[in-house]
């Protein structure tokens, strides 16, 4: 089939139009930021803005690559993500299921740059403060064995999300009893181990995974009959950030 003339223009028009907006919502999403640094830049320390240009010119990379990144989870990330959750509804095989959502859940949580980004500090922290030989086999070690441990925890939890919304089980029950466990863990974790656990619960829910495991859940309730995407569909994002706390206290206690 040949494409009308004006069909291209006019979708790369709508294209431009979008991203326009995205740009627009970016700039606005930013600008408290913007004024709260400017504000006790200038008015509290009164002092001059250090490498004004620099920064300006960073502020308009923030804005371009947050506009760009929130049209590419719109056009790609969100729709694949409820397309393949619903595709194996239909499919109805729950093994394949649960191993995607495991899979999932791991492969976005090893990708996150925060997690990369913590882990490394945390192995770099502990090598300073003798918890750990302080070279450079001991600290990748360290890092690498973190994130497999959050990355691991992640996994676990898509697969009991998933299974509670097949089920239609209610979630309040499920965080309660996950966060009792994390004030109980908490008495007998090491003290080093148990601010990094409860971070780790947090840089999980960034910018690779929400998106996907969002997705997800929206899509496998829409898709199974006699489940609402407002009720049953949200949710996995509180399991990702709550079993990491676990996992990783347990992973201080066994080294």
């Amino acid at each position: 089939m040949v494409e009308a003339p004006g069909a291209g223009a006019e979708a790369l028009g709508q294209f431009l139009d979008e991203l326009l907006r995205s740009v627009r919502d970016s700039a606005r999403d930013i600008a408290p930021i913007v004024f709260v640094v400017a504000f006790f830049e200038l008015v509290v320390l009164r002092q001059p803005v250090p490498n004004l240009g620099q920064i300006l010119y960073g502020a308009v990379m923030v804005v371009l690559g947050l506009a760009l990144f929130v049209r590419g989870l719109e056009m790609a990330l969100f729709p694949i993500g409820e397309s393949m959750a619903q595709g194996f509804v239909r499919k109805g095989s729950l093994a394949w299921l649960l191993l995607f959502a495991f899979g999932l859940g791991f492969g976005t949580t090893v990708a996150e740059p925060a997690l990369i980004a913590i882990a490394d500090e945390a192995a770099a922290v502990a090598a300073g403060g003798g918890v750990l030989e302080d070279t450079t086999a001991a600290r990748e070690g360290y890092a690498i064995g973190l994130r497999l441990t959050v990355a691991l925890s992640v996994g676990a939890a898509i697969v009991v999300g998933v299974i509670r919304i097949i089920k239609g089980w209610p979630i309040q029950y499920f965080i309660i009893t996950g966060y009792l466990i994390v004030v109980v863990m908490t008495g007998f974790a090491p003290d080093e181990i148990v601010g990094i656990a409860y971070d780790s619960g947090g840089v999980t829910t960034s910018t690779v995974t929400v998106p996907l495991v969002t997705a997800l859940g929206v899509g496998l309730a829409s898709g199974i009959r006699g489940r609402n995407p407002m009720v049953d569909g949200f949710g996995l994002i509180a399991f990702a950030s709550l079993t990491p706390m676990i996992f990783v206290m347990a992973y201080g206690m066994l080294r």
